[in-house]
């Protein structure tokens, strides 16, 4: 059978793919602006098919129905980083949260947590029957190769990108053709307080480095303070909009890269069309699954890695919260704990937790004597390298418990700094001056 026939012969409407949902299993999801929203929105229309159906999955930009109120006979959701969608369900006890390093999750599907369903978007098979999983490969292709029934929604508006972006028409049990529009994440408007944290973390960054950057404020502004800089490169689980500009700018080219030189390495992208529209067919973008862009091991591979990422709170030890506030679970500890590891292990690596001095308004300092009760410790202290804020650069890797907190208090807040200080004399016995 050919593999149009193939294709043809597995071509369905959204409701006579879903119905084939069993009731008691676990549907993991396609991740972030890669998700199958349609195909989760017609199952959430006909939630009386359903019983005890667990929805898997990372960050979501779909309408997640699935986690309303009224719903819990019929589906649960397992979150493993925590959305902004999503976290209201998990608080009230209507979902739950599953710690795991983003880098470890395909395994997880291989030797634990097995799917029974995946559902993923993908483009339109190519002249050779392949479909292409665009912008979310991630952990996406692990959920397909290791589910009993994979169901596909097949979007005419869904990038191409290279890589190990590809599944053969063969692997995938149901084809629903739906066309919609890639959600677009636009940028983070930059204060003052974002653009002199990416002043800091640039002069940490040198010609010929290669980045992992994520979305959002500050990823943008250190971008935006690198138009100086020469043959930098890009391993990272994501990049969105910022880059484009820098690669259009000739300051990001891979050309000093030791590994997969001239190539953007990434596992998912979020941004606006500029960047879907940029990575589509775009041979220097190669998409990989999370177990190998993220694998502290071959994240070491590239020499001059510097890893930029953000926290909630850093406490005078060093150790670090990025995922949660208290109790309340907000995110998740993604890649972060991957890199910084990965960025320890290679040539020259660096390490940096990006972070403004205050939150809530300037209400609450982020560097504290000690972390909220019950918080995550996101990042060890033992892991930890730079902490970046507004106020300057302070370098923990190595130093004493002593000189941490010192360099700390040095960039907290001039708001916060009695309290801080008042805490280190106390614990260390010595005056802060």
């Amino acid at each position: 059978m050919s593999w149009k026939e193939i294709y043809n012969s597995r071509l369905m409407s959204a409701e006579e793919a879903v119905k084939k949902v069993p009731s008691n299993s676990r549907v993991v999801v396609g991740h972030a602006v890669g998700e199958p929203a349609y195909l989760l929105s017609v199952m959430a229309e006909h939630k009386e098919w359903y019983e005890n159906v667990e929805i898997f999955h990372m960050v979501s930009f779909g309408k997640n129905e699935y986690c309303n109120e009224g719903m819990e006979k019929h589906f649960r959701h397992n979150s493993l980083f925590v959305g902004g969608n999503t976290r209201k369900a998990i608080q009230s006890g209507r979902g739950d949260y599953t710690p795991c390093f983003f880098s470890e999750i395909p395994r997880l599907f291989e030797e634990q947590l097995h799917p029974d369903v995946a559902l993923i978007m993908v483009t339109p098979p190519d002249e050779n029957g392949k479909v292409n999983l665009g912008v979310s490969v991630d952990y996406t292709k692990g959920a397909a190769k290791n589910a009993k029934l994979v169901i596909a929604q097949v979007n005419d508006q869904m990038p191409y990108t290279y890589g190990d972006s590809l599944l053969d028409v063969s692997e995938i049990d149901c084809f629903v053709e739906h066309s919609n529009p890639i959600p677009e994440v636009q940028p983070a408007v930059l204060g003052e307080i974002e653009k002199a944290i990416g002043r800091n973390c640039a002069t940490l960054i040198k010609d010929g480095d290669t980045l992992q950057l994520g979305i959002g404020g500050i990823p943008d502004a250190v971008l935006l303070s690198l138009k100086d800089k020469k043959n930098l490169g890009i391993h990272s689980e994501m990049f969105s909009d910022g880059v484009v500009e820098l690669v259009k700018a000739g300051v990001i080219n891979g050309s000093e890269k030791e590994l997969l030189p001239g190539k953007m390495a990434v596992t998912f992208l979020m941004g606006t069309k500029k960047l879907y529209d940029f990575v589509d067919h775009n041979p220097d973008v190669a998409m990989y699954t999370v177990d190998y862009i993220n694998d502290p091991v071959v994240i070491a591979q590239n020499n001059h890695i510097v890893c930029i990422n953000s926290c909630v709170q850093v406490d005078l030890m060093g150790q670090a919260c990025s995922e949660a506030v208290g109790l309340t679970q907000i995110s998740g500890v993604g890649g972060q704990v991957d890199f910084i590891r990965g960025a320890a292990m290679a040539k020259n690596g660096t390490s940096i937790l990006a972070m403004p001095s205050t939150a809530a308004k300037g209400k609450i300092s982020k560097i504290v004597p000690f972390l909220d009760e019950g918080a995550t410790v996101t990042t060890s202290r033992n892991d930890i390298d730079y902490v970046v804020t507004e106020y300057g650069i302070a370098h923990l890797k190595g130093k004493t418990l002593r000189e941490r907190a010192k360099s700390l208090i040095d960039i907290a807040h001039p708001d916060f700094k009695e309290g801080l200080i008042a805490e280190y004399e106390k614990r260390f016995h010595c005056s802060y001056k």
